[in-house]
């Protein structure tokens, strides 16, 4: 570890945000260039790497752009800002942790990781109402709260207390986070949405979602000791007289300031709903229009149920690349900050990264960071999601008589083509390439629970028998995050005036519900994410005693005894299991990186999470497919190798190897009782130097296993003195 601090950096080749800027972008022109300088490396990494999910979503800031189509008064989302439209007509839509969409998404993977239900069992419907109308504002509700909260702090200190200042930083934070939306009528809807349900239902029981005629009264004993309620004498009052208590009219009238300075394009009606929200009013008010009330409330709820729709299916795309970057980060659960894994996202498309105009300007990068003696920038493990499966075996119909799935086209998906020209060029790198297929209901657990995997491996067989073989890795199934088919939202239901009030709508075709089809992480995401998190000691001693704290988990076996029931995944477990057939198939073809939703005990407590099935590379092996653990180990050796012998030097090549008890090899083989050990029971390591084509052989014996590592050997120009 003193001279290899870190094996687990990993770049991801995909692109976030293409207002921002990406790997080819930073590298530029490279003709006639062999490396980049060290300001650039430190250009690259400002911009483009992160070690946590946080700094992500604060480099990339991933955003959708909406603007308003007048022709169809529709609201239409895109996710590359739109040329030819001036500012003023877009509005950019931050997908961060304040997303409601996104928070949702979160909250639904921590309850589900928490409960440890399968997906047939778990209430998917009792997390998706968070992104109705009446969920947004029970958060606005929480930010309301503490506004007044801080505020009656504020009031109450001495105008010259220094205290005062600090609360009044507070309150500017979250007038800030309040005012982000007076401009945004998209994010007014659900205010609006209650707001006129809760004034035009006062009074009506919640279950029945209705109201009746009310009026204000008061609670009084008559002369004679009746018990009854009377109407409460009305006050002349505008429409926003507030109660008087908690400094509530003093915040309102800092809401109508805040409005009128803030807002762009200032509507009373707006700025009466902003105080509304944030305000309370005391009473109903008399002169309500019940009529054109309900109207707006059934027209509000219809736009905005389409334009949610709309943007689910615009987002749904990035937000799956948000999700993906935070379960590989979610994967390092050690709470000692050791070798955190780290990732390196290109922010460009791989089929644009992989032009030939293009290619060159990885490699300098790549060529820069990989093939020097200093270890810190190197790329370790590379993640390419999302790729295509290929034509589907439907059946075709010559007539549609039922309405059937809309044959869509996946616009983010990356091609096996684009893949191979990658592999073909960073082989010479010695970056192992996790990849997954395009997500959806085919590539799930369920699916390969039923289908098995001969599909991935059909579709794998223009990457075996290659020279990238062994740096590939195959990565199945897909993690579901929200199956299709329980992914149905109740947005609200429409309103109905009658003679005895206003009441919401009890019929089917009045309820209105958005699909979102569901939503799925690529398999690359984790299982990248846990082979970076098991390089670090600290994050092995989590689950083992048997740690070094002087060597990477390099050598480490998630396949071996127990290992992958120790480290298993954040993941909950998704089906009750694969077959006996499906496991005796994936146990002979020995094939990818496969993950397991199986019942198992460990010590005994029940696994409720998705573990390690199998951890191979498509390098073929006498059964099937080889151990990814022995390609990363061949390519730490040689890193060691190199730094040691002054780049292969021949006779430092010899004292590497020899049996001194401080060569490099009597260490290793002297530190074989730990899980991380680089050389472990049964392994072995020999060389052979070949003089006359200047190469070293050397034989890595894994097991029983062998695997064969050749560097070029650098002679010395004058002898050796003894």
């Amino acid at each position: 570890m003193d001279i290899i601090h870190q094996t687990n950096r990993t770049m991801l080749f995909e692109e976030i945000n293409p207002e921002k800027l990406d790997l080819l972008t930073i590298v530029g022109d490279v003709r006639g260039i062999d490396s980049l300088s060290d300001d650039k490396i430190k250009e690259i990494n400002q911009h483009l790497l992160v070690r946590n999910f946080d700094e992500f979503l604060a480099k990339f800031s991933p955003t959708v752009y909406s603007f308003y189509n007048a022709s169809n008064q529709r609201v239409l989302y895109t996710l590359r800002k739109p040329e030819g439209i001036s500012d003023d007509c877009i509005s950019e839509i931050c997908i961060d942790q304040n997303n409601d969409f996104l928070k949702m998404l979160f909250t639904l993977i921590d309850t589900k990781k928490s409960q440890g239900i399968t997906n047939v069992d778990f209430k998917f419907e009792n997390l998706l109402d968070m992104i109705s109308p009446k969920k947004v504002m029970d958060d606005i509700r929480q930010v309301r709260k503490e506004i007044h909260y801080v505020y009656n702090q504020y009031e109450e200190l001495d105008e010259h207390d220094p205290k005062k200042l600090d609360v009044g930083d507070k309150l500017n934070c979250l007038f800030e986070d309040a005012s982000r939306n007076y401009n945004n009528v998209m994010a007014l809807l659900p205010l609006a949405i209650e707001d006129i349900k809760t004034r035009l239902l006062l009074g009506g029981s919640q279950e029945e979602n209705q109201s009746e005629n009310i009026q204000i009264g008061t609670l009084m004993i008559g002369d004679n000791g009746e018990l009854k309620i009377i109407e409460a004498p009305k006050v002349d009052s505008t429409a926003l007289m507030l109660r008087d208590d908690n400094g509530n009219n003093e915040l309102a009238t800092v809401f109508e300031d805040d409005y009128d300075s803030v807002t762009e394009s200032p509507s009373s009606y707006v700025k009466d709903l902003v105080v509304r929200t944030f305000c309370p009013l005391p009473a109903v008010q008399s002169d309500i229009n019940v009529e054109k009330e309900v109207q707006n409330y059934n027209t509000y709820l219809e736009f905005y149920k389409n334009a949610k729709d709309d943007f689910v299916k615009t987002v749904k795309p990035l937000v799956e690349k948000i999700l993906g970057i935070k379960l590989f980060f979610d994967q390092y659960t050690t709470k000692n900050r050791g070798m955190l894994p780290a990732m390196l996202i290109t922010n460009s498309k791989l089929d644009m990264t992989v032009k030939s105009s293009n290619m060159p300007r990885l490699e300098a990068y790549l060529n820069t960071v990989n093939s020097k003696n200093d270890f810190s920038e190197t790329i370790w493990f590379g993640i390419v999601p999302s790729v295509d499966m290929g034509s589907s075996s439907a059946v075709r119909v010559s007539r549609e008589r039922f309405r059937g799935n809309e044959k869509t086209v996946k616009q983010d998906g990356n091609t096996m083509e684009s893949l191979s020209v990658l592999l073909d060029t960073i082989k010479a790198y010695k970056v192992q390439v996790f990849f997954s297929f395009e997500t959806g209901e085919e590539t799930t657990f369920n699916s390969m629970s039923t289908a098995g995997i001969e599909k991935y491996i059909d579709k794998c067989g223009v990457l075996t028998r290659k020279d990238y073989s062994e740096f590939v890795v195959p990565c199945i199934p897909n993690f579901t995050i929200i199956p299709k088919d329980k992914s149905g939202v109740i947005i609200d239901s429409r309103m109905l005036q009658t003679e005895q009030g206003v009441q919401l709508s009890k019929e089917k075709e009045d309820i209105l519900k958005l699909w979102i089809e569901g939503v799925y992480v690529g398999a690359s995401y984790v299982a990248a994410g846990i082979v970076a998190a098991s390089q670090c000691p600290d994050y092995l001693k989590e689950s083992f005693k048997n740690v070094s704290k002087d060597y990477p988990g390099v050598r480490f076996d998630i396949e071996a005894a127990d290992n992958s029931l120790r480290t298993v995944t954040t993941m909950a477990k998704e089906i009750s299991g694969f077959t006996n057939n499906i496991k005796d198939a994936i146990n002979k073809r020995n094939f990818g990186f496969v993950f397991s939703s199986e019942n198992a005990q460990l010590q005994g407590k029940d696994i409720k999470r998705i573990t390690v099935y199998k951890a191979r590379s498509l390098a073929s092996a006498e059964e099937g497919f080889d151990s990814l653990y022995k390609t990363l180990v061949s390519t730490y050796i040689e890193r060691i190798l190199r730094f040691q012998t002054g780049d292969f030097k021949h006779d430092n090549i010899a004292k590497f190897f020899s049996n001194n008890p401080s060569s490099q090899k009597s260490k290793w083989l002297n530190a074989k009782g730990f899980v991380n050990s680089i050389v472990q029971e049964g392994d072995d390591m020999t060389y052979i130097i070949d003089e006359k084509s200047n190469l070293c052989h050397i034989d890595l014996v894994f097991n029983g296993n062998v695997k064969n590592l050749e560097v070029s050997i650098t002679k010395a120009t004058t002898p050796v003195k003894a």
